[in-house]
C-alpha cells in the first residue's frame, strides 16, 4: 500500500503540528498533495482508468478549498505550504 500509517504520521509530522496533528489544513493540503501526486503516476500508466480520474479531480478540488481556506484565514502560511510543497500559484 502506497499510504502506510508511517508515511502519513511522516507527513503530518513534517507539514504539521505533529505527527497526530492530522487536522491542521497544512497537514491535510500535504497528505492531499502526496495522494494526488500517486494518482498522476497512475494515470499516466492507465490513461482509460476513468474512477481514478474522477477521484483525482475530487482530490484536486478539496485541496483547493483547503488552500481556499488558507488564503483568507493567514497568507503566510499559505505562501508557506505553497513554497514547500512546490504548487504553482
Amino acid at each position: 500500500m502506497y499510504l502506510s500509517k508511517e508515511v502519513k504520521e511522516e507527513i503530518f509530522a513534517k507539514h504539521g503540528k505533529g505527527k497526530n496533528d492530522t487536522g491542521s489544513a497544512e497537514g491535510q493540503i500535504a497528505l492531499f498533495t502526496h495522494r494526488i501526486n500517486h494518482l498522476t503516476e497512475h494515470l499516466k500508466q492507465n490513461r482509460k482508468d476513468f474512477n481514478t480520474e474522477r477521484s483525482l479531480v475530487k482530490l484536486v478540488g478539496k485541496r483547493r478549498a483547503l488552500l481556499d481556506y488558507l488564503t483568507k484565514k493567514d497568507i503566510l502560511r499559505y505562501r508557506a505550504i505553497v513554497k514547500e510543497l512546490g504548487l504553482r500559484k
